[in-house]
């Protein structure tokens, strides 16, 4: 399969000025099936949320352990017998309470393996310093005119 010719009809400096853009191609009846929107210039930004304590670590691993849990007991409830097993209700209850006592072991395991080595919480994310919307040689120029239409965001 060959790699269809594209040209970059718009820069921008943020993803939803880019969405918009493609957008606003849609409203007005241009063909987008073939549209690309690219970012360029990678990052990935790690944001610290906090400080980590054995605290904050068995609460964490307290909410996900307890999570799973519930995911088990919910498909040991599907598949019990409801004349010799436990009700429904016990299971789930059952499976939240041991998921949340594992959740809290592991994860102060977790956290005292790291010998104070990574005492922070954080959320990283990918991020671009530019996009470049791109379309197929046939529709580049109706696509551009099109552009040039575009009011600019306030």
């Amino acid at each position: 399969m060959t790699e269809i010719e594209r040209i970059v009809i718009r820069e921008c400096v943020s993803y939803k000025e880019a969405q918009q853009a493609v957008d606003f191609l849609s409203d007005h009846e241009i063909e987008v099936s073939g549209i690309q929107i690219v970012g360029t210039g990678l990052r990935m930004v790690e944001t610290v949320t906090g400080r980590m304590s054995y605290g904050r670590a068995a609460g964490a691993g307290m909410v996900s352990g307890a999570w799973f849990g519930l995911l088990v007991g919910m498909l040991l409830g599907l598949f019990a017998n409801p004349d010799q097993d436990p009700s429904w209700t016990t299971l789930l209850l059952l499976g939240v309470l041991w998921g949340a006592m594992f959740g809290i072991v592991y994860g102060l395991i977790v956290h005292a393996a790291t010998r104070g080595r990574r005492d922070f919480s954080s959320r990283s994310k990918m991020e671009a310093s530019q996009y470049e919307v791109t379309c197929p040689v046939p529709v580049s120029g109706k696509a551009r005119q099109k552009l040039a239409e575009m009011p600019t965001a306030t």
